[in-house]
């Protein structure tokens, strides 16, 4: 898929796509240590983390968008929507952690929430490979699968 929003040559999405990617990991390292027994301050980092990625993360997701727009072959539309809803998903989890981190002392996680965020983490870590096969020109075959046998 060809991007339109370019900047000196290099598309923007897949560079955006990275911020809130690297912003959710270092928020999961955070909350390793901060459930591991370390300062509780740990806990607002991470709680700042996931507030700084969902904001760079929309900012891929409508980068996103603008470029599945202009794309007109419906096969190539169709995984670009798969894509998209991936880093979506990611973002929709990680919206409910911080819902839920907002009403908490100091922002800190229980055990329970920090699994949703492994969850977030994978589903975020799968998209990113999902797109960065794509980009190398490999279709994964489960995607290849779900265009082409469809009767859209």
């Amino acid at each position: 898929m060809e991007s339109r929003l370019r900047i000196a040559g290099q598309a923007v999405q897949p560079i955006l796509v990275a911020f809130p990617l690297g912003l959710f990991v270092m928020a999961g390292i955070f909350d390793v240590a901060d459930l591991s027994g370390g300062p509780s301050i740990l806990g607002s980092l991470a709680y700042w983390n996931v507030i700084a990625g969902l904001v760079a993360g929309g900012l891929a997701v409508v980068a996103g968008a603008i470029d599945l727009v202009f794309v007109r072959r419906p096969v190539t539309k169709r995984i670009g929507v798969l894509r998209l809803l991936l880093n979506m998903a990611t973002l929709i989890l990680f919206a409910v952690i911080l819902m839920v981190r907002v009403g908490e002392p100091e922002h800190q996680v229980g055990v329970g929430l920090f699994l949703v965020e492994l969850l977030a983490l994978g589903v975020g870590g799968f998209g990113a490979w999902f797109a960065g096969s794509l980009a190398n020109g490999r279709t994964p075959g489960f995607a290849r699968a779900a265009v082409e046998h469809r009767g859209f």
